[in-house]
């Protein structure tokens, strides 16, 4: 099974960035233990501040992986180019936020990439991520 992480704006700071918020691992490690635990996923990861080049990722992986995991940071909020890119393409994306979107601001609560996704999982830490793959997992023909 292949799987990809997309992480985009401003989650390169994970572990430095808003400690209260994000919690003070970094992605990378996190994505070490991933890896480790899930010794049989053929895993990416691609992080990226800018919007082009996450749709361009979407677009280059979206119909030979298996599944994508994204978590698109405050492009979630404003990207249709996201949302349409994530439509467009076959493999199925599971979106991932680590803070619960729907305790914080009002602009957070909508999601211009859900409604093209497989499913959203918000509030739960980095575990969202975990989570995420056991999904593909279960599903995985």
């Amino acid at each position: 099974m292949k799987i990809l992480i997309i992480n985009g704006p401003n989650l390169n700071l994970l572990g430095k960035r808003e400690p209260t918020i994000y919690g003070d691992n970094s992605f990378e490690d996190y994505y070490k233990k991933l890896e480790a635990e899930f010794s049989n996923v053929d895993f990416e990861y691609y992080q990226s501040n800018v919007e082009g080049e996450l749709i361009n990722k979407l677009h280059e992986v979206g119909f030979i992986y298996d599944g994508i995991i994204m978590n698109a940071g405050a492009y979630t909020h404003t990207s249709v180019g996201i949302g349409d890119a994530i439509a467009g393409i076959e493999t199925p994306v599971i979106e991932v936020h680590i803070s619960n979107v729907y305790a914080r601001e009002e602009f957070r609560h909508q999601s211009l990439m859900a409604k093209n996704c497989v499913g959203v999982i918000t509030g739960l830490g980095l575990n969202s991520y975990r989570l995420a793959i056991l999904h593909f997992l279960s599903i995985k023909k």
